[in-house]
């Protein structure tokens, strides 16, 4: 954990984005085990639905990427995802907006059931043993909540296991390493999508705006709206320039489909 002034385990605030993600992983995980409750095989089948399985989802099961996430099992690892998931997003939003964290989260989410996809699609061309493991929990946004963490900040010195002085870049040197190590052994699906989440992390922080795919998003639409109103502006500014020179007058418009008015001309006359 980041060293904080004079309190080396004080955690960052818990607001806007960090707030968000958190209270929704731990709704979800709270109304799974509610439902696990009433009816444990009903709640043990919706869980097999919720969580990604890239042969499931090849076969119709598309909700899944969006959903694996939400799926959380045992008291004990939710406790530390979810402790990890405020620390990391709470450092970073400390830098950042939220619109920020929230689309570094999703990103790296999303890269990881793209890599889980990518190597079972490879075991099946390639025919090598793949364990049909389904893949459940936000480990890949956290893991590239670290990535980016350890790429921008990565002089930060964090106490690792509470006790261990190590920076960002190299502890998520560590975890890195840690996940290529386990490609060797017969999780190596659920490896190869940790990698995916670090290495979308690493691509956002690379090339995604400052602000946000939100934001980016917004612009992109707003850019595409406004264009087509200048097609359509230019387009009847055609058409008038050839009505008005039917009735023996010259207009000009500009590529705005805009009037340009001649210096001899009086502009009130075209208000």
């Amino acid at each position: 954990m980041r060293r904080l002034g004079s309190s080396p385990f004080a955690f960052p605030g818990f607001s806007g984005a960090t707030r968000q993600l958190v209270l929704v992983n731990l709704c979800a995980f709270f109304l799974l085990l509610l439902f696990g409750l009433v009816s444990p095989d009903s709640a043990n089948s919706f869980a097999a639905l919720l969580a990604y399985q890239p042969g499931a989802f090849l076969h119709g099961l598309i909700w899944q990427p969006l959903t694996y996430s939400l799926v959380h099992t045992g008291i004990t690892n939710t406790l530390f995802e979810m402790l990890s998931l405020w620390f990391l997003a709470g450092f970073l939003e400390s830098y950042h907006n939220a619109n920020w964290i929230r689309s570094l989260y999703i990103v790296s989410v999303l890269g990881t059931v793209a890599a889980a996809l990518v190597i079972y699609l490879v075991s099946g061309t390639l025919h090598f043993s793949l364990a049909a493991i389904p893949i459940y929990g936000c480990f890949g946004g956290i893991f590239g909540l670290l990535t980016a963490i350890g790429v921008l900040y990565g002089d930060t010195e964090f106490l690792l296991m509470f006790i261990i002085g190590i920076k960002a870049r190299y502890l998520a040197i560590i975890y890195g390493l840690v996940a290529i190590a386990m490609l060797f052994g017969p999780q190596k699906q659920y490896a190869f999508a940790q990698l995916g989440g670090a290495a979308a992390g690493l691509i956002f922080v690379r090339r995604a705006p400052r602000r946000g795919l939100g934001f980016a998003l917004s612009e992109w639409w707003f850019g595409l709206r406004n264009n087509y109103y200048r097609r359509k502006r230019r387009k009847a500014a055609k058409k008038f320039e050839v009505y008005m020179k039917q009735h023996g007058r010259t207009v000009h418009f500009d590529g705005q489909g805009r009037v340009i008015h001649d210096e001899h001309d009086d502009p009130k006359r075209w208000n």
